[in-house]
């Protein structure tokens, strides 16, 4: 082999080096996350205007006294907005629920309980009956969401620690109400203190939402 040769092969071993230290990174993924966001908007936009025309044509039904009509057309409206959600769903990787708020955790759709911060619960104050959604990400992460509140009343009694149970709870009259600890903590309570709490307007429940604690004198 001659020195032209030699010098033709080492050239080539270079280049071929430089070549694989210069290798771009694959942008399938980034592309893919695009293609799934512009999904997701589109299936949105579809969604809304989906139920725009239907809810104009239900109303339309109504003012002619076509109940029935309209009653059949408003539930297929939810039946493909529920199809049109997993859709969604499904692309981003997140899970959409809707559930009751039972003074502790919210009682999902599904039929599953899920626990609610004590946090969130305290700071929003959040009585039995309100409304919440719950959206379960891809990574696990849960975010809950107030989206219909229960009518409500205030009531005051007096904040107690029951032994028995280990928790505390508000005696207003002859009925006891569990409360959150967080909500207590946050406040500051102790036993004997005024509290006022949040229930429901009408109808009976286990737990109330600490709304202020005056401190004992």
């Amino acid at each position: 082999m001659n020195l032209f040769e030699d010098t033709q092969e080492e050239c080539k071993e270079v280049y071929l080096d430089e070549t694989e230290s210069f290798t771009p990174e694959p942008l399938m993924d980034i592309m893919t996350e695009k293609e799934d966001a512009d999904m997701r908007q589109v299936l949105a936009l579809q969604m809304l205007k989906h139920v725009q025309e239907n809810l104009g044509h239900a109303i339309e039904l109504l003012e002619n006294g076509q109940l029935v009509d309209a009653q059949t057309m408003l539930a297929q409206l939810v039946t493909e907005k529920t199809q049109l959600q997993r859709k969604k769903e499904a692309l981003s990787g997140d899970k959409v629920l809707e559930g009751v708020f039972d003074g502790r955790g919210m009682v999902g759709s599904d039929g599953s309980i899920y626990e609610v911060p004590q946090n969130y619960a305290s700071k929003s104050r959040l009585v039995e009956g309100d409304v919440l959604k719950l959206i379960v990400r891809a990574n696990g992460e849960h975010i809950y969401k107030q989206i219909k509140p229960i009518e409500r009343r205030r009531v005051i009694g007096s904040l107690l620690f029951d032994e028995v149970d280990n928790r505390h709870v508000v005696v207003v009259g002859d009925i006891t109400y569990h409360v959150l600890d967080a909500s207590v903590s946050y406040h500051r309570g102790g036993p004997g203190d005024e509290v006022v709490l949040v229930i429901p307007k009408s109808g009976k429940c286990r737990f109330g939402a600490v709304d202020a604690i005056n401190k004992k004198r």
